[in-house]
């Protein structure tokens, strides 16, 4: 079976990386992610077979879930890191007030396909929880130092942690 590249979020990022990362946690790169980089990302990854993207200085995924309402596919980029074999996701809707619409859909899937480095895979999502929630967030802000900010920017919102075990 096939399975979805490891990232290791504690690994050392280089110059250029933490720069780059820098400029996702501005004000403007925030409004990149939101306005720009979800909406042409996935259509590059596709194309390319996840091999470029505008914000290609994170680990990314590109994630295809059928929308809870509609039934229609809906393809969503986004940052990820590995625990073991499972894929970990950060709905952190950049901050915003409420959790985003791909959580929703994922969380009411029983399968998912998941695409990065040219690698396709099908897994199953479960919501985290407690103590291993805590420490798979910890483990999301080693991996990007934005997610810190976002949490304080939800509010009162607890951001959810997602793991993807693979389907057999």
């Amino acid at each position: 079976m096939s399975r979805i590249p490891a990232v290791d979020p504690t690994r050392e990022r280089g110059r250029l990386t933490n720069a780059l990362h820098g400029f996702g946690m501005s004000r403007a790169g925030r409004w990149y992610g939101i306005h720009v980089g979800s909406r042409v990302d996935p259509v590059l990854l596709r194309l390319t077979r996840g091999r470029f993207a505008t914000t290609a200085f994170f680990p990314l995924v590109l994630l295809h879930v059928r929308g809870r309402k509609s039934g229609e596919l809906r393809s969503v980029t986004l940052v990820y890191f590995t625990a073991g074999d499972e894929v970990i996701l950060v709905a952190s809707s950049f901050g915003r007030a409420r959790h985003p619409a791909w959580f929703h859909n994922l969380m009411a899937s029983s399968e998912v396909e998941v695409e990065a480095g040219g690698i396709t895979a099908t897994y199953r999502p479960r919501l985290t929880e407690g103590a291993e929630r805590e420490r798979l967030y910890e483990l999301a802000r080693r991996n990007y130092a934005g997610y810190g900010e976002y949490e304080a920017m939800a509010g009162d919102r607890e951001i959810p942690v997602v793991a993807l075990r693979p389907a057999t």
